[in-house]
């Protein structure tokens, strides 16, 4: 008992030393005081920045904004989202070493590394008479391994470093891929096979292997045309099928289901940042970010809506209307929407109707069943109306009136209408609700801000990406027939709303998959890494037209590069930087 209240000790004031700022101290304290016992006290911190790594302004906007998925330009008068330009820089790949979203997202992946590195070594001591240390070790070094694939795919770069006390060995390419695949070869089989989504088990490793094996060819040639190795098809093939066969996991039904405020035990998530409500780092940014200002989806929250941030791009819609002609998406696929807020037919005409002459045209809801539509919104929105923002909502009596929202703003009130066309390009542009929007995480039913207290855990690995990856190494193999298989199976599960269950494909090709991949993980976390393994990240797209290769890779921070400037030539800047 002595050396675990050492350790207890040395792990708070280790917490204490490198904090940035009062707040981190919060959450890491926050998360010690909920653990059952030290080792957990020890591990939290190495797992607890992660939500807020992986928010709107770090991890998911670098992710997202970067590619054909995602657009977000300056809105409104006041230039709102404009932010210096930088998501402008991802969207037209003329990203500077400056920019913020980098410099957070790095700051945010190497506090994670570091959290892990202290807690290797403050319970490696006890590792060889204590089983739960030891299994806490090698949970840290998958963690550590998979903090790094994360540097290695957005920088190109490693950090070796066992101690805190050492200076990092910084690898890249093939050396760096052999690194991270001998680090999680070697804890794999010490791990625990649980299906716990919030922490490092052996089909996670797994999973993380398969990504590995699927990307290598990649980072070991970050500038080239990748060179896929049958032997690491071989690889994914094998890791995503102990994956597969473990029996843990199965698909789910409902799609948006994986994305609801209770996804704690959705079968399908493998790896997911917990975020439940006793979480205090919990946000719901991943929901609020792309919905309008008008929207305000929790009946209880009059302060809780959306944010008007990005939209989806006129190219990445047009996807999904090539693969279905002339059928509707939403009458397609259950993946692309889900009505919750159904119109009743008399009101869904307005012709002639405008905010001045619209105060009947409306229906009533219960408060507490009221959910907004999910997926890809599109056209005029309807939902709950107040006479200025934060006011309580119309009511009639204890139902609440849903009418077509408006936008109040810059002197004018006119309807919300989401249509496709969005761009930079227009100096002139000031409307709020251009461009259709996302809403794939159910928006938290605990959020008095809409920016809070997130309820959804936030969905980093998940079984349809273990079959997807599997149909693509098939498919890089040529074994056709198995990659179909394998793409009809994640199609054929989302049976809950069987109208909309995406009918089966009859070939594949590597366009076609990437296509699915698209529609399967659109708004997550793998697009832009999805675009550069098939060969399309330099392609022209929605207001961007930078062919140039080194954008595949981030610009390591001036910040950093200024920081290990008493080390020349230790932290080298990516090429075209």
């Amino acid at each position: 008992m002595k050396n675990k209240i050492i350790i207890a000790s040395v792990a708070l004031s280790l917490l204490s030393v490198g904090c940035s700022d009062l707040s981190e101290r919060v959450i890491d304290e926050s998360m010690i005081a909920q653990t059952d016992n030290v080792i957990s006290g020890v591990v939290a911190p190495a797992y607890g920045p992660l939500a807020d790594a992986f928010t709107h302004t770090k991890n998911f906007g670098l992710q997202l904004i970067s590619t054909d998925q995602g657009i977000l330009p300056p809105r409104g008068s006041g230039n709102d989202w404009y932010d210096g330009g930088k998501y402008i820089e991802l969207h037209q790949h003329t990203t500077t070493t400056g920019n913020a979203v980098v410099k957070d997202t790095w700051n945010a992946f190497t506090l994670l590394l570091s959290r892990t590195i202290t807690a290797i070594e403050t319970l490696t001591p006890l590792a060889d008479t204590d089983n739960e240390a030891k299994k806490a070790v090698n949970e840290m070094k998958a963690l550590r391994a998979y903090y790094n694939m994360l540097m290695l795919d957005y920088w190109g770069i490693v950090f070796k470093k066992d101690s805190s006390g050492e200076t990092s060995t910084i690898l890249r390419g093939d050396e760096a891929v052999k690194y991270l695949e001998s680090e999680f070869l070697s804890v794999v089989t010490q791990l625990d096979n649980s299906n716990t989504p919030g922490r490092i088990s052996q089909s996670v490793v797994h999973g993380f292997l398969a990504q590995l094996y699927l990307n290598a060819a990649v980072y070991r040639d970050p500038y080239g045309t990748p060179a896929f190795a049958a032997a690491d098809m071989d690889k994914v093939i094998e890791y995503t099928g102990k994956v597969i066969n473990s029996g843990k996991f199965s698909l789910s039904p409902e799609y948006f289901s994986i994305f609801d405020n209770d996804n704690h035990t959705n079968k399908e998530i493998i790896f997911a940042i917990d975020q439940r409500p006793a979480l205090t780092t919990s946000h719901n940014r991943l929901a609020y970010w792309s919905l309008s200002g008008s929207q305000y989806p929790l009946a209880l929250f009059p302060k809780a809506n959306g944010t008007d941030g990005p939209a989806i791009t006129p190219d990445f819609f047009n996807t999904w209307t090539q693969a279905y002609g002339n059928t509707d998406p939403a009458q397609a696929d259950a993946r692309f929407f889900k009505e919750n807020l159904a119109i009743p037919a008399h009101l869904q005409n307005l012709q002639g109707i405008s905010p001045a002459n619209d105060s009947n045209h409306y229906f009533l809801v219960n408060g507490a069943q009221y959910q907004p539509n999910r997926g890809i919104l599109r056209g005029i929105q309807w939902g709950l109306r107040n006479s200025s923002n934060g006011q309580p909502f119309q009511k009639e009596g204890d139902m609440f009136k849903v009418y077509p929202m408006t936008e109040q703003r810059d002197g004018y009130t006119k309807y919300v209408n989401h249509v496709i066309e969005i761009d930079h390009e227009d100096p002139t542009h000031k409307d709020y609700a251009d461009g259709f929007r996302v809403l794939k995480y159910q928006f938290s039913s605990s959020s008095d801000t809409g920016r809070n207290k997130g309820e959804a855990d936030i969905v980093l690995l998940r079984l349809a990406d273990i079959y997807l990856m599997r149909a693509e190494a098939f498919l890089r193999k040529g074994n056709n027939g198995n990659a179909l298989a394998d793409v009809n199976f994640v199609r054929a599960s989302r049976t809950a709303r069987p109208k909309v269950t995406p009918p089966a494909l009859s070939n594949i090709t590597l366009d076609l998959l990437y296509r699915e991949r698209g529609f399967e993980f659109y708004w997550e976390y793998s697009r832009r890494t999805d675009m550069i393994r098939f060969g399309k990240y330099e392609d022209s797209w929605t207001s961007k037209t930078n062919t140039d290769v080194y954008k595949r890779l981030f610009p390591i921070p001036q910040t950093a590069i200024d920081g290990a400037s008493n080390q020349p030539g230790y932290l080298v800047q990516n090429k075209g930087y």
